[in-house]
């Protein structure tokens, strides 16, 4: 099996100057699974074969490498947590602090849903508030495709069925059998693609200097192997502030202990660095 996993890395590598050694074994595996249930083949030699012949089979694996699942709220303790704790925790610090800007950066963003999760929760807090602080989003994406439908906002009836009804009123416009984002929150939303494994630059361009407050690098992680893994967690370590917090998905809350984080609130996938090293 390692045998056929290496010629797999091997010839997309030549053929696409892609590199998938990143990638988990098992994530591989599952990867080249799909494909050849999708095309009907009998063996993952026969599927080599065809791989080597074909540069369409070639990029359509590349494909489905790419992890682009998302939904709005999709974590629903998660996002309880920064509901009612916090984002109001950090709303006060900024306010007493007289800074005038929350930022937050989505860090693999899919489609967009959960970026303007998070705006929702921001529009909702500052309702509520006195305060005249502000927000910002930067949401990326290694996937053009998806850079360009988080920009578009727009989202079919099951794609927001996690959304209550109020949310959606206040939020979205309908348009025929699709919601499309406010520009309320859409105009705080700023999409960019951002590969977090290039070594051209540790934070967005389209951030600036980076300095996040909050960073959500969730259901991600576990499909890289740990020396890539660490890696964008120390890219993104490089690029928070002092007290940010780190949101990852839940079955990736083991790596982060390991990489000298503290959970927040018990059994969350919700963290701060107990040891920063930039």
């Amino acid at each position: 099996m390692e045998s056929l996993l290496s010629e797999v890395v091997s010839y997309v590598l030549r053929e696409s100057g892609e590199d998938i050694s990143k990638y988990d074994d098992s994530f591989l595996l599952k990867s080249i699974e799909k494909r050849i249930i999708t095309l009907g083949v009998h063996s993952k030699r026969e599927y080599l074969s065809l791989l080597i012949s074909s540069k369409e089979e070639c990029l359509a694996l590349n494909g489905t490498l790419t992890v682009c699942y998302s939904e709005f709220f999709r974590n629903s303790l998660t996002f309880a947590y920064l509901e009612k704790l916090v984002l109001p925790a950090l709303f006060s610090f900024k306010n007493r602090l007289k800074q005038k800007e929350i930022r937050i950066w989505s860090a693999a963003c899919a489609s967009g849903q959960e970026a303007y999760s998070l705006a929702i929760l921001c529009e909702e807090l500052i309702a509520t508030s006195t305060s005249v602080l502000s927000y910002r989003i930067i949401a990326t994406d290694i996937d053009p495709e998806q850079v360009e439908k988080a920009e578009k906002g727009v989202y079919s009836t099951d794609m927001v069925g996690n959304i209550n009804l109020k949310r959606l009123h206040n939020y979205f416009v309908k348009q025929g059998d699709n919601y499309l984002v406010s520009k309320k929150i859409k105009n705080r939303v700023f999409v960019s693609q951002f590969d977090l494994l290039s070594k051209d630059a540790y934070c967005p361009p389209s951030s600036i200097f980076g300095d996040f407050d909050i960073v959500f690098c969730s259901n991600l992680l576990f499909y890289f192997k740990p020396l890539y893994r660490n890696s964008i967690i120390r890219k993104i370590s490089k690029c928070i502030s002092a007290d940010a917090y780190l949101v990852t998905g839940e079955t990736e809350r083991a790596f982060m202990f390991e990489l000298g984080f503290t959970e927040v609130f018990p059994n969350s996938a919700i963290f701060q660095m107990t040891k920063k090293d930039k």
